[in-house]
């Protein structure tokens, strides 16, 4: 794959000889990416090509952890899921115009590799990134026909042929018997070397004979997906090795090392209807009833100890610049509070430039957006003494699960919170607290969607209760998921980090040195 403004006449020239038609580069729709893209983008298209493919991957995670894989409403969530995204065309069969496949193929193909480019740096990222791929693939084959799998088998040099009718024939009790399978005329079997079907002989799927397995075309998938997964595995370790030749260009690396972190959703900025909506009388109320868990136990710890660390300062007052308090409200909530352990004078002195450096006022007058879940997941784990953080990732498991209690849920629903936080699923974990929280947990214990910011947590909550989120069903309060936003929301927008306040904002030496000492404590 190359970026730049390489001349296309040059490309098209060294390529004469061996140019292929999109049909003889993507054969299939699906595709096992063996080889690398030589397409000639941009890098505009390279980043968007990233982020959609990222959040169709994001899609199949969250469905896959809330929904049983291959299930129909698996598949109804992850198409719907698809389908808000720039690649639908490329993931879902849908009627096509024949001539833009190729180019709807190539997207796919392109957008693989720039993903792999991006979680091939650490070991958690490229397991992340194989299972998701391994889940994505898992959907589209068994979304394909009997014809088209035959189709993909050919053009990947798959040696898994049909069982020829007179070898079924002579061993047709033993598919058919009740000890293996029934009413299987009308199913395809596939004759394969056992050593490739271990996972269906374990759970004694097939029927083996002479070293061979034979697979109904319901379960080929299983072999195809360890095809795939043994290559990309493979794949992404070689990448991995190669990419420090990639430093020399400092645009992309910036780019790949922030995707797995980056927010997908909606972009929360302060709202100009919403300013001045909300005051600073009115969040001890709003953070007891639509608050997300982290920003309440920030809200909490201020109140008892009259006092944030820099860590906590910087999530929570980025989120109340995010729900709409305006600035001078955001002044008084926390004056209100620290002059409750020092003098005013201390404050202004202290903290009150860094509360107008969010909200753009002061330094590099950046309108700095709130923190995305992933961000505070991910970034900067709070110490001892702290409160930022996520409490599904951070918080120890019994004080967790208190806190849960305290709130109203019930132990039942508590073991179901606690289910999610072991596995690693903290914003579906956040959701369903959210739904325990505001009653609309209907008969289903499934969750339908993760919270991916705690401003979406917000917004969510006071819909509901004001009455603006109802349907006809509990479940019609629609948690908003990255999918469901427009191209417009998608722009990342500048975000505060520590190295920016640590470092000259305006202040003079002695104010420097007081806030530098702050922030170390």
């Amino acid at each position: 794959m190359e970026f730049g403004t390489r001349s296309k006449q040059r490309l098209k020239a060294s390529n004469s000889s061996t140019l292929k038609t999109p049909d003889d580069q993507y054969p299939h729709r699906i595709q096992l990416y063996s080889v690398a893209p030589t397409d000639t983008i941009s890098l505009q298209e390279f980043e968007e090509l990233a982020v959609e493919r990222l959040k169709v991957l994001k899609a199949v995670e969250t469905i896959g952890i809330t929904h049983q894989k291959g299930s129909a409403k698996y598949c109804e969530l992850l198409e719907k899921e698809i389908g808000a995204t720039k690649l639908k065309d490329s993931f879902l069969k849908v009627k096509r115009n024949q001539g833009d496949e190729g180019e709807r193929r190539k997207r796919d193909q392109v957008s693989h590799f720039i993903l792999r480019l991006a979680y091939c740096r650490s070991e958690d990222l490229r397991r992340w990134f194989l299972t998701q791929e391994l889940d994505l693939f898992r959907y589209r084959f068994q979304q394909e026909d009997k014809e088209s799998h035959a189709q993909f088998l050919a053009s990947n040099d798959l040696k898994y042929k049909p069982v020829g009718k007179a070898e079924r024939e002579s061993i047709k009790s033993q598919l058919d018997g009740p000890d293996h399978f029934s009413n299987m005329d009308g199913v395809e079997f596939y004759k394969v070397p056992f050593t490739e079907a271990l996972d269906l002989v374990r759970n004694r799927k097939v029927f083996l004979q002479k070293g061979f397995a034979f697979v109904p075309q319901d379960d080929l998938v299983s072999i195809l997906l360890s095809v795939f997964r043994t290559q990309l595995s493979h794949a992404l370790t070689v990448t991995s090795r190669a990419l420090p030749s990639m430093e020399e260009d400092g645009r992309l690396l910036p780019m790949l090392s922030g995707l797995s972190k980056r927010y997908l959703g909606q972009d929360y900025s302060v709202r100009k209807t919403n300013v001045g909506a909300i005051t600073a009388d009115m969040i001890d109320m709003l953070s007891k009833k639509s608050f997300p868990l982290c920003m309440q136990n920030i809200h909490v710890s201020m109140k008892q100890n009259h006092h944030m660390r820099h860590g906590s300062r910087l999530q929570y007052g980025l989120f109340l610049k995010g729900i709409g308090l305006p600035l001078d409200e955001a002044i008084k909530l926390f004056r209100t509070e620290f002059t409750k352990s020092m003098d005013v004078d201390t404050f202004d002195k202290k903290y009150s430039y860094g509360i107008r450096y969010n909200y753009g006022k002061e330094g590099k007058k950046t309108d700095y957006t709130p923190f995305g879940c992933m961000k505070i997941i991910m970034n900067n784990p709070p110490a001892v003494g702290d409160a930022h953080g996520c409490p599904f990732r951070h918080f120890d498991t019994d004080f967790l699960k208190q806190r849960i209690s305290s709130n109203g849920v019930s132990k039942d629903g508590v073991e179901t919170i606690m289910k999610y936080t072991k596995g690693g699923h903290c914003q579906v974990a956040c959701a369903k607290y959210f739904e325990l929280t505001h009653g609309i947990s209907g008969s289903s214990s499934e969750v339908e969607m993760f919270i991916q910011h705690p401003n979406q947590y917000f917004e969510n909550s006071q819909k509901l209760l004001n009455g603006t989120g109802k349907t006809s069903t509990p479940r019609g309060v629609k948690i908003v998921s990255s999918s469901q936003n427009s191209a417009s929301n998608m722009e990342v927008k500048q975000e505060p980090i520590d190295e920016d306040l640590d470092t000259d904002m305006g202040l003079t030496q002695e104010q420097l040195a007081t806030l530098d000492q702050d922030i170390s404590s």
